[in-house]
């Protein structure tokens, strides 16, 4: 199976050819898979060189003459690194755009902290008017990118080297998915978390909904799983900081006594990085991991 990442580059260079609106600006990272799309589309191609806060400033600039940019690089150097441009030259402007990044909380241990981004989507959160998505499979990933690309408001595409063995639906009004369900607490699993999930999962009496599209955050289908309880136990497992989303899903419960549980990146920094599996496992977002936090949360 490619990565998601090979299929954001397929993807992307098909849709350069299709559609006259789109441009995509690169960093340097991924370059090498566009050459034939910059060989074809000059104009519409263009790489910056490693200057993340030109790249961002590039690409919104795009988009204030009417082009659709498409911006590109490694998560740590397209939200973090540039982040008062994100802030500024698309938001403060009100133009849009599709941020796509690779690498994610630990894609590249070898490369160390400086290109792990845990934090990208809390950080976003910061900001007004931002749609995250969080595919969990390659064909995920380029249902989503075509979806951002035909439209017209702030986009954001955080892909990863971790994936489910198989895709599901996703895209359209964006909402949570109910995959298992159970009469006990509910457990929301994030994109390429869902599979540990499923597995941390069986045997127990709980609702599983999976959700692709994190903002917005969909609080009638965490309503919709909790049902008629008089009290909720969400958990929710995310692939970056732990508990960025547990703040949506109190809002989306303020009416209900409800405990909830924030799965993740811990803020802790793992300075010897080994594997990508090995940081799933540290953080505890492997099967077995999640079974004993999710056990212990739930009273088993």
């Amino acid at each position: 199976m490619d990565t998601m990442r090979d299929r954001f580059i397929a993807t992307t260079s098909r849709l350069l050819d299709e559609d006259p609106r789109l441009a995509l600006v690169l960093a340097e990272i991924s370059r090498d898979g566009f050459d034939r799309a910059e060989r074809a589309h000059p104009d519409r191609v263009v790489n910056v060189g490693i200057r993340e806060q030109l790249l961002i400033g590039a690409g919104a600039g795009m988009a204030l003459t009417g082009l659709r940019p498409i911006v590109h690089t490694f998560a740590s150097f397209l939200v973090e690194r540039p982040f008062e441009q994100v802030k500024l030259d698309f938001g403060h402007q009100g133009v849009g755009g599709v941020l796509v990044s690779a690498g994610a909380s630990y894609d590249w241990p070898a490369g160390g902290f400086t290109h792990m981004s845990p934090g990208d989507v809390a950080l976003l959160d910061t900001l007004d008017g931002w749609t995250v998505h969080v595919p969990g499979h390659p064909d995920e990933a380029e249902t989503l990118l075509r979806e951002a690309a035909a439209g017209n408001d702030r986009v954001y595409v955080r892909l990863s080297l971790q994936s489910n063995d198989r895709a599901r639906p996703v895209g359209g009004a964006g909402g949570f998915s109910t995959v298992r369900e159970g009469a006990g607490g509910v457990v929301i699993a994030v994109g390429p978390m869902l599979d540990n999930v499923l597995a941390a999962t069986e045997g127990l009496d709980a609702t599983v909904l999976y959700a692709t599209t994190v903002r917005p955050f969909d609080g009638d289908a965490l309503r919709r799983a909790v049902g008629d309880r008089a009290a909720a136990d969400v958990v929710i497992v995310e692939p970056y900081l732990a508990g960025t989303s547990t703040g949506a899903a109190n809002d989306a419960l303020a009416d209900l006594p409800h405990r909830i549980l924030g799965l993740g990146v811990a803020s802790e920094e793992l300075r010897r990085y080994g594997q990508m599996d090995e940081h799933l496992t540290a953080h505890g977002l492997d099967p077995h991991g999640l079974r004993q936090r999710i056990d212990a949360f739930l009273g088993r």
